[in-house]
């Protein structure tokens, strides 16, 4: 990720706190598991089923991402790369969603929500989803300059997530 002024370096350095952020809340569950109730909790979600259903999508969002990433081989990236010329990738999930690894991303941060319902992680996963957004539409034109009509065909075939 670039460390300039433009839009897909606001965006890297925004990803690059919300990371921290949600590392530092994980960590401090782990060690205090009742310091998100400081938070504002949402008792609507607040109840075992939730938080196993949370915990279900926090396992299926590590397993989907993991496979994805491996799906990538070579071509797998953190931002967009400029310099290196990588084959377009759309087997295996990528035949599924033009953005699996993202998809994950988004699973996880649901998980995270269910798991620990409150103010915070609402904030997390709203703030997370509209920076992936954001990616997906920079690497999306990225993708469209570098493979061409390959791309355009792709994405016609393929869903953004699913």
């Amino acid at each position: 990720m670039p460390k300039d002024n433009s839009a897909y370096g606001l965006i890297g350095l925004y990803f690059k706190l919300t990371l921290i952020a949600m590392f530092i809340y994980v960590l401090a569950y782990a060690f205090f598991p009742t310091w998100h109730d400081n938070f504002l909790p949402i008792v609507q979600f607040n109840n075992q089923t939730v938080k196993y259903i949370g915990l279900t999508l926090l396992f299926i969002s590590l397993v989907w991402t993991v496979i994805a990433q491996g799906h990538m081989k070579n071509s797998w990236r953190i931002g967009i790369d400029t310099d290196t010329k990588t084959e377009l990738v759309t087997s295996g999930l990528f035949s599924v969603s033009r953005n699996p690894i993202f998809f994950g991303m988004i699973l996880s941060l649901v998980g995270l929500f269910f798991t620990t319902p409150n103010t915070l992680t609402l904030i997390f996963l709203i703030l997370g989803y509209v920076l992936i957004q954001i990616q997906i539409r920079l690497e999306e034109e990225f993708l469209t300059k570098e493979h061409g009509q390959a791309y355009i065909g792709y994405k016609q075939k393929v869903r953004r997530l699913i």
